[in-house]
């Protein structure tokens, strides 16, 4: 399928493609995978390179273009024809949801499908499509967050079909186990707390009011799920974003009404933070990204807590989570419940394949250029610089003007450097 149309600035073409549901095993079906194609319209004729932007995520799908002039979207769009890619699952690729979930047969049969749903197989669809539009010629690609963790696995499978890379907080480290990961989020996760603290400290007896409300007396979520004390500290994902704190304290300045009970606009918008309606796949995937051979994950997020007892719910303050999932999410959100068996066979898991070829990153040739964000919540600067040393012709920019969401937050200036970077030009 292929649609083209005008947006204001922007020519754009639709394509749906065909791809294996398993690159190893084509007979096994197909799924299907969106992509928006975005081009100047003054040079809509032109051979121009292809940028691909990696979204964040897991399942995350790919930015809508609200504005064809502005920010990173803008830049790139002077020199390069853009593809919005819908990685698998997500947006209009064949979307995986809490419906869809609950039409497999068993658990196991949800499981085995989702497993197909990591950076290999992600990689593989992009490679189809660049031959598809592209040919033999590389093109470039901008990874976002968990699209810096696909970025390394493209260079470890497909160097070939890669120019230049561009990376916003997201190297992920070659060797790093979820263990890991969590031994390490769980200190930035409290900073990030005692941050947003110490600049709206009535926040601090406001949350811990809250928390205490919600052990006395049920509070239900418009979607009838019960708010807890322990969905209540996953608005701290809030906190590793440029505007996080802001929109979590504005969020608690209407939570109470004038009798004391959570009002209906702070419920409503909770259920829209820590719902995962839109992203179940962000929830689903979280630790499996992780995974390697011979070792499961194992809900590490949950069995890393209890060495952090300043995280206990009784504590305070009261410390929130960031980007930490717990089994008990897959009982009490709706979104989520009709993956739960599926996702603990998934953290039993121990069949994962490499993701990451360290000895070919090592000889990589592809021009890399990363932004590494010094105080970034969601992945550690420290396995990020150690990443960065380990791969050959990468260049990083370690920076704390901005926080996890720098790419956009900056305009244009974190992707126009990295251009640079990458061009050899600072």
């Amino acid at each position: 399928m292929r649609a083209q149309y005008r947006l204001p600035g922007l020519a754009v073409t639709d394509h749906a493609f065909a791809l294996p549901l398993d690159h190893a095993e084509p007979a096994r079906g197909t799924i299907e995978v969106f992509a928006r194609e975005l081009v100047d319209p003054a040079r809509a004729d032109e051979q121009l390179p292809w940028l691909l932007y990696l979204q964040g995520g897991p399942g995350g799908k790919s930015p809508r273009p609200l504005n064809a002039t502005a920010g990173w979207l803008g830049h790139a769009l002077k020199t390069h024809r853009v593809l919005l890619l819908d990685q698998r699952g997500t947006g209009r690729s064949t979307p995986l949801t809490a419906r869809t979930a609950a039409r497999f047969g068993t658990a196991r049969q949800l499981a085995d499908h989702l497993a197909r749903f990591r950076a290999d197989s992600i990689v593989a669809d992009a490679e189809l499509i660049r031959r598809h539009l592209c040919g033999d010629a590389p093109w470039e690609t901008l990874g976002q967050s968990y699209g810096g963790f696909l970025t390394l696995s493209y260079l470890s499978a497909a160097p070939e079909g890669l120019r230049a890379c561009y990376v916003t907080g997201g190297l992920p480290g070659l060797d790093t186990t979820a263990d890991d990961v969590y031994a390490a989020t769980y200190p930035r996760v409290r900073e990030k707390t005692a941050r947003y603290y110490a600049r709206y400290p009535g926040d601090r007896e406001l949350l811990r009011r809250l928390a205490d409300l919600l052990d006395r007396q049920p509070v239900h979520l418009p979607d009838g799920d019960r708010l807890t004390v322990r969905r209540l500290r996953t608005l701290g994902l809030l906190l590793g974003m440029g505007e996080g704190a802001e929109r979590l304290h504005w969020l608690l300045d209407e939570a109470l009404d004038p009798d004391g009970r959570p009002s209906a606009t702070f419920l409503h918008q909770v259920a829209n933070l820590t719902g995962f309606t839109d992203n179940p796949l962000f929830a689903v995937l979280q630790e499996s990204i992780y995974g390697r051979p011979g070792t499961a994950t194992d809900w590490a997020a949950a069995r890393a807590m209890p060495d952090h007892p300043e995280f206990a719910e009784a504590a305070d303050p009261l410390l929130l989570t960031g980007e930490m999932l717990y089994p008990w999410m897959f009982e009490e959100i709706a979104a989520l419940r009709p993956f739960a068996e599926a996702v603990h066979l998934l953290a039993e898991r121990t069949d994962w394949p490499e993701l990451y070829d360290p000895a070919r990153l090592a000889a990589n040739p592809v021009p890399v250029a990363a932004a590494v964000y010094h105080d970034d919540m969601y992945v550690d600067a420290g396995l990020s610089l150690r990443t960065a040393r380990a791969v050959g012709s990468l260049r990083a920019w370690v920076t704390n003007e901005w926080e996890h969401d720098g790419v956009t937050a900056s305009g244009d200036r974190v992707l126009a450097r990295l251009m640079d970077l990458a061009a050899g030009r600072r």
